[in-house]
């Protein structure tokens, strides 16, 4: 069974940071590129950052040079590093494996995490 699991989020002032985790299993963690969505109230899903299995990052606009994304391969994890928080970076944030796989030979798949709450507020 594949399972993303997300921590890490939290009540933050405006200004401060949070790093999110979010532990894989049941997937080819090494192989697996992985990302960090976010969901804010009435809003859609949208991208935030997405890496690689060899590590190439991708970020969306309006968080560039605040987030960083990084992942430990021998951990099975992805981090998500959010500095200089903004209000309106409160969301739900998801994890992704947008093309898991469970064995070397098994079809591609995606799965989500189920969530974390960040809030910004003062």
């Amino acid at each position: 069974q594949v399972q993303l699991v997300e921590s890490g989020g939290g009540l933050v002032q405006p200004g401060g940071s949070l790093r999110l985790s979010c532990a894989a299993s049941g997937i080819i963690f090494s192989d697996a590129a992985m990302g960090w969505y976010r969901q804010a109230p009435g809003q859609q899903r949208e991208l935030v950052a997405t890496i690689t299995g060899g590590g190439s990052t991708h970020y969306a606009d309006s968080v560039k040079g605040r987030f960083t994304i990084s992942r430990d391969n021998a951990k099975n994890t992805v981090y998500l590093q959010m500095n200089s928080l903004k209000l309106e970076d409160t969301a739900v944030y998801y994890c992704n494996a947008p093309s898991g796989r469970t064995h070397w030979f098994a079809p591609r798949n995606e799965y989500w995490g189920q969530g974390t709450q960040v809030t910004v507020s003062s």
